[in-house]
């Protein structure tokens, strides 16, 4: 095999093993739904670094990887003390955004799949950037999409009466950028629901768009609407939308 065909083979796709402590168990004993957020976000910079776009390679540029959508697929919760293979890859990258999916397989099973939106924005003059020549040129972008069904469509038409809950984001919550980590979000709204609710709800799936970062201190506002089908949360910042996501029963 030729140099360059190797290294386009070791950077296509990132893979950890996990083992399911007790810290990323839900009460139930499974892999939680936040955990897997933060799990596969967490590989996603991890892999960004090693192929040299990470956080401090496009800051040194003046650029910033922003989350745009992100979704999971859960086909079947991991229970504690269970070992996972945890995989994410990058998808072939449009003018403007690109996705990377993500894979859970435990016993030779694919139990978790999803992907994540991702655009880069340039810091100065606070607009996207084009993703040509973002990736490396060796990176190689032929494995299919772990999620290949379009991102959810959310409805933004909640009402003052479905106001429900409170969150107050706190340092815990502020990441590397200064805003809320985008797992946070789902934290919050996993973490403003009873176990009761969970249990009855059984989530398949979870999207989560993100519209505008929050910051230390704020007060956020949390909506729920529920259908047949899924439930529909926004968190609201000062009025403004600033995530929508919703679960699938």
């Amino acid at each position: 095999m030729r140099a360059r065909d190797a290294i386009r083979k070791m950077l296509d796709l990132y893979e950890e093993n996990l083992k399911v402590t007790p810290g990323c168990s839900d009460a139930r004993g499974r892999l939680g739904i936040y955990e897997t957020f933060r799990a596969f976000m967490d590989m996603a910079a991890i892999h960004a670094e090693l192929l040299g776009v990470g956080y401090q390679a496009l800051l040194e540029k003046g650029l910033f990887w922003l989350t745009v959508k992100t979704h999971f697929d859960f086909i079947k919760r991991p229970p504690m003390r269970s070992d996972v293979t945890l995989r994410t890859w990058p998808e072939a990258p449009g003018r403007l955004r690109t996705n990377r999916s993500y894979e859970a397989v435990m016993n030779g099973e694919t139990v978790i799949t999803g992907k994540t939106e991702w655009a880069v924005i340039d810091t100065a003059k606070n607009r996207l950037v084009t993703m040509k020549g973002i990736f490396p040129e060796e990176l190689d972008f032929d494995r299919p999409s772990a999620s290949p069904d379009p991102f959810m469509r959310i409805p933004d038409e909640f009402t003052p009466e479905e106001e429900y809950a409170e969150f107050r984001v706190s340092s815990v919550d502020i990441d590397v950028g200064g805003h809320m980590n985008n797992a946070a979000y789902v934290r919050a709204i996993v973490g403003s629901i009873s176990n009761a609710e969970l249990d009855r709800l059984s989530p398949k799936s979870m999207t989560v768009i993100f519209r505008t970062p929050c910051f230390e201190g704020e007060l956020l506002k949390l909506y729920k609407r529920e259908t047949e089908e899924y439930v529909w949360f926004k968190i609201e910042r000062a009025g403004e939308t600033a995530v929508l996501a919703g679960m699938e029963k």
